[in-house]
């Protein structure tokens, strides 16, 4: 299996190895936003709530500022990391060109050295432009996908937190 990868990878070319990166990267990222939803929001949102529970007023407007406030640094700690994620699924179909643009230029140096007469020459070249393509392309459709359960949590969990902060009761 691990030939097989190799051998996909050596097909694809150099900018293959710099997605296969990327994809690693954001993954990494998505799965640490999963983890984070999963156990320790759980205690940002139960800070936030205890420190405005333990509050006697909450109708003045200091108190509506002080409720901002715990909303938003909850908030930034749901979002955080999230505009990575966006811009490395916005990288990876740029990475795919990228990709593509290197296996061109190499089947036009094939082109120019043997005069276009080497056709398996010219093939490897056109794998090296269609591979990253198509890697970048998978990867930014995962990203995606990740990225837009992963903004309909942070956007639901913000939701809750300022429904759970009454201003007057």
């Amino acid at each position: 299996m691990f030939a097989q990868i190799s051998q996909f990878m050596d097909a694809g070319g150099e900018v293959l190895y710099l997605i296969a990166v990327l994809t690693f990267l954001m993954w990494t990222l998505i799965f640490e936003r999963l983890w984070y939803f999963h156990t320790a929001l759980k205690h940002d949102v139960s800070a936030a709530q205890a420190a405005w529970e333990g509050r006697n007023e909450r109708k003045s407007w200091h108190a509506k500022q002080i409720r901002r406030q715990l909303i938003s640094v909850v908030s930034l700690s749901i979002n955080q990391n999230m505009p990575m994620i966006r811009t490395m699924v916005a990288l990876c179909p740029l990475f795919g060109l990228l990709g593509t643009v290197w296996g061109m230029i190499e089947v036009f140096n094939i082109m120019a050295v043997t005069g276009g007469g080497d056709a398996k020459a010219m093939a490897g070249g056109v794998s090296k432009a269609t591979i990253p393509t198509m890697a970048g392309m998978v990867a930014a459709l995962s990203g995606v996908f990740a990225n837009t359960i992963l903004t309909r949590i942070s956007e639901r969990e913000t939701l809750l937190l300022e429904d759970s902060l009454v201003m007057d009761h």
